[in-house]
C-alpha cells in the first residue's frame, strides 16, 4: 500500500510548503484540485515540484474532455521533466455539477468519447514522435519537432475513474494503470449516481480487475477517505482493511478540515500505515 494526501484547498505556495512536509512526514504522493475554475494545478504542481525530490505528484482529477489533449500532453511532460519522472495523471468525465456552470459539455457519452480519444492523443504525443490520429471529435497532424518526452517509460502512470458494474467503463481503466473506483447506485439523475466503493464492492471490482487484466498485480487500485492522524492504530487499521480489500493507494482527503493549519497537521501526523 502506498499513501497519497489530497490538499484540499490552497495556493501554490501552500502546494510548495505542504508538498515538501508530505515528503518529509513519509507521504508516497501528493495531490491538488484540478478544477474548472480556481488555483492553476500544474503551476502548484511545478511549484511542489521544485521543493521536493522523491514524492508523487498529480492533479485531483482531471475531466480529458474540458482539455485540449495536445496541452495536456504539453503540461503533463513539462512537469514530468521538471520533477525528473514524478508525475501520476488521475483522468476521468468530471463532475458535471462544475463543468455545467461555464458552458462546458455534460453529455456524459460525448464526454467518455472525448476521453477515449483525448487519452488516446495523449500517449501518441508522449511518445515523443510525430502523430496522425483522426476520432470522431479530434483530427491532428504533427509535422514538426518533437519536444522532450516524458522521463517516466512507457508513459506517465495514469489512474481513469471506473463506475461499477459498468464493465465497460471498468475495462477502459484496465487499458491504463490504475482506477479510481466508484459505484453507480440510485441516487438522483443519470450522471448524479455514482458513489464511493465500499469494502465489498472493492473485493468484486478487484476480483473482475484479476480476471481481465494480464498482470493484475502492477495494476493501481486507488481509494480516497479520512484517517485519524492522532491514532496511528485505529488509521492503519482502517487501512489495512482497504488493502486487503484490493486498495494499492490510499489517497487522504481532508475535505471537511476547518483550516490550513489543520491540514498542515495531518500532513505531519504521517501516513496511516503503523500498526
Amino acid at each position: 500500500m502506498k499513501y497519497g494526501f489530497i490538499l484540499p484547498d490552497g495556493d501554490a505556495c501552500t502546494a510548495a510548503t505542504f508538498a515538501y512536509e508530505a515528503e518529509q512526514s513519509g507521504w508516497d504522493g501528493f495531490f491538488v484540485l484540478d478544477s474548472v475554475w480556481g488555483i492553476d494545478p500544474w503551476v502548484a504542481l511545478a511549484a511542489a515540484a521544485m521543493q521536493t525530490k522523491h514524492i508523487r505528484l498529480g492533479p485531483v482529477l482531471t475531466p480529458v474532455s474540458r482539455t485540449r489533449p495536445w496541452h495536456l500532453a504539453s503540461e503533463t511532460a513539462t512537469l514530468d521533466n521538471l520533477s525528473n519522472g514524478r508525475v501520476i495523471l488521475p483522468v476521468g468525465l468530471g463532475d458535471i455539477d462544475e463543468l455545467e456552470p461555464f458552458g462546458e459539455i455534460t453529455d456524459r457519452k460525448i464526454r467518455a468519447e472525448l476521453l477515449d480519444e483525448g487519452l488516446d492523443i495523449l500517449t501518441g504525443l508522449w511518445r515523443g514522435q510525430p502523430l496522425s490520429y483522426t476520432g470522431k471529435h479530434y483530427k491532428i497532424d504533427t509535422r514538426f519537432s518533437p519536444p522532450p518526452p516524458p522521463v517516466q517509460q512507457p508513459r506517465i502512470p495514469i489512474w481513469v475513474v471506473g463506475a461499477w458494474p459498468s464493465k465497460k467503463s471498468i475495462q477502459r481503466a484496465l487499458q491504463y494503470d490504475g482506477l479510481l473506483p466508484q459505484v453507480l447506485k440510485p441516487a438522483g439523475g443519470i450522471d448524479r449516481n455514482a458513489q464511493k466503493v465500499d469494502l465489498d464492492d472493492l473485493r468484486t471490482i478487484r476480483a473482475f480487475i484479476a480476471e481481465h487484466h494480464t498482470d493484475p498485480t502492477s495494476f493501481d487500485i486507488v481509494v480516497e477517505g479520512e484517517s485519524p492522524g492522532d491514532d496511528k492504530q485505529e488509521a492503519a487499521e482502517l487501512v489495512a482493511q482497504w488493502a486487503e480489500a484490493g486498495a494499492t493507494w490510499w489517497l487522504e482527503a481532508p475535505w471537511e478540515a476547518d483550516t490550513q493549519t489543520d491540514v498542515l497537521k495531518r500532513i505531519q501526523q504521517g501516513p496511516p500505515n503503523a500498526l
